[in-house]
């Protein structure tokens, strides 16, 4: 199976650079947004053969997330089993009968962690739902999870130590997930590649000096891992300040 992962800031403005194709080039069995900033309906794509799932956050023009699957779900989650974390449209959970896909839009913690306190509180919701998941079959959790994990998982490590997406106690708390049972993918495959990322800024030539972060993740259950073929990121396409990442899983 084929995944596909995409930050597009702003579903209704990427459809205006290309979406569609690069939808259709994909050919992807599974394809999350993030950061769809719309309302269900306030976008037209309908591709043939796909379900399509919305979470949209109760702030119009504000996060949100999305799936398109050729496979019909045996349930949709929104949210974290219960009412914490559902107004702001950050996680969509897909159960089928021997996996869960977590799609999620990780809050960001803010210019000086303005947010870092409910960013921490985010993170071990997060752990201890995907904990309660992986307990009954195992996982995939994809998305724009807002954290360059390691040095190499970043451009620029020293001036950026501290700040948003690259503070201790964000780099921590992935470091937790990993250790509860978890892959991820992309690190595992190639440990030591370096310069390969999935963000950049809009400030300073950034893209084009290939300045940037790897925040966006397929992370996977440790018993899955031996069933991932390829993790891939696809930083030729343009059309947001994020790249897609790609999985490709025998399940």
């Amino acid at each position: 199976m084929k995944f596909i992962s995409w930050n597009v800031n702003g579903f209704r403005a990427v459809l205006n650079k290309g979406f569609a194709e690069v939808f259709q080039q994909a050919d992807a069995d599974f394809f999350s947004l993030q950061e769809t900033k719309m309302q269900e309906g306030q976008a037209s794509f309908s591709p043939e053969g796909y379900y399509a799932y919305y979470h949209s956050a109760q702030r119009k023009g504000y996060s949100g997330t999305a799936v398109f699957t050729r496979h019909e779900p045996l349930a949709i989650y929104h949210g974290l089993g219960d009412e914490t974390h559902t107004d702001e449209g950050r996680v969509q959970t897909l159960e089928y009968p021997q996996f869960y896909l977590v799609n999620c839009y990780v809050p960001n913690a803010q210019p000086e962690l303005r947010r870092l306190d409910y960013r921490m509180a985010f993170e071990d919701d997060m752990r201890a739902y995907l904990c309660k998941l992986d307990a009954l079959k195992p996982l995939i959790y994809c998305g724009d999870l807002n954290v360059a994990h390691q040095e190499i998982d970043i451009k620029r490590p020293k001036p950026n130590i501290g700040q948003p997406g690259f503070s201790y106690e964000e780099r921590g708390k992935m470091t937790e997930l990993l250790d509860a049972g978890f892959a991820d993918t992309f690190r595992r495959l190639h440990p030591d590649t370096a310069n390969r990322y999935t963000w950049w800024s809009y400030m300073g030539n950034a893209r084009a000096n290939n300045t940037g972060w790897r925040i966006d993740y397929f992370i996977v259950s440790e018993r899955l891992l031996s069933q991932v073929k390829a993790a891939t990121i696809h930083d030729d396409i343009l059309g947001s300040d994020h790249c897609p990442v790609g999985l490709e899983i025998a399940l």
